[in-house]
């Protein structure tokens, strides 16, 4: 591989960005952020708006936030909305409602991001954990 290949200069420049430290701002910046998702999370929010939130570019707002929380932001929220999903199906609320109390607009995305990082549709969760509650 030469070093005029795109894709080793793009993997360098990573490489580069991801061994910089972070300093305390960009840290506080990346929790105002994280505290919108948290706070906010039934709410439909996207990317630009946690960056403007962080007071960054979108690129650099995820690059932060990655080193900083081990993750990308959406997959960091879409835990977070699964996490709390988990609670509220336990609870015993109907899954339309639960679909919409953690900011999904629509049931079959919902059942799908649930399935994808649960391993069950959120039916099959609820019904396990009402014949097996711990």
């Amino acid at each position: 591989m030469s070093i005029a290949d795109p894709s080793y200069f793009s993997r360098e420049v990573a490489r580069v960005y991801a061994e910089l430290p972070i300093n305390a701002d960009h840290f506080t910046q990346v929790r105002r952020a994280k505290k919108l998702m948290e706070t906010h999370l039934h709410e439909n929010i996207d990317l630009s708006e946690m960056a403007k939130t962080a007071g960054m570019s979108g690129a650099h707002f995820i690059r932060i936030f990655r080193q900083v929380y081990g993750m990308a932001p959406r997959k960091f929220l879409r835990d977070l909305r699964l996490s709390q999903a988990k609670s509220l199906l336990i609870q015993g609320l109907p899954v339309t409602e639960v679909c919409l109390a953690v900011g999904y607009e629509s049931l079959p995305t919902f059942s799908n991001a649930f399935k994808r990082g649960m391993g069950q549709s959120p039916q099959a969760f609820q019904k396990h954990n009402k014949s097996n509650p711990e």
